[in-house]
């Protein structure tokens, strides 16, 4: 149950937007009892919360979040974050770059997982787009 509606709702918009409405419903049509309060959280306070915030402009908390992600070595979270992230108008240079300087900062595993990752994950997109 979010404690708070308001940002629980903005949230759930803001997710659904950015990751994909078919993301957002397995997400929550596979919580329990035991997973619902973090599907909770994850809702009302980094989608309601942080990404509901003025201060930056999608795009760019996708690509701070592919960042984080690899530099995170979360290949599950970075693949709906590089779909997100096209969503968001980046570019797979924009992508390339990101991931590239993550070698550089973060370590070359990190960033050769993380390339893996969204290679497979633009490659989808583009089938998509060419099926369209």
């Amino acid at each position: 149950m979010p404690i708070n509606k308001e940002l629980y709702d903005r949230g759930l918009a803001i997710r659904t937007e950015v990751v994909g409405p078919d993301h957002v419903k397995r997400a929550l049509e596979s919580a329990n009892t035991f997973t619902q309060p973090m599907q909770d959280l994850v809702t009302e306070f980094c989608w309601g919360a942080i990404w509901g915030r003025e201060g930056l402009e999608r795009k760019t908390r996708s690509l701070i979040n592919l960042a984080m992600l690899s530099v995170l070595n979360r290949p599950n979270e970075l693949k709906a974050h590089v779909r997100g992230a096209v969503r968001n108008g980046c570019t797979m240079e924009e992508i390339r770059e990101v991931l590239l300087q993550v070698a550089v900062y973060a370590g070359v595993p990190a960033a050769i997982d993380s390339f893996r990752a969204a290679r497979e994950v633009l490659d989808e997109v583009e089938a998509e787009s060419k099926s369209t």
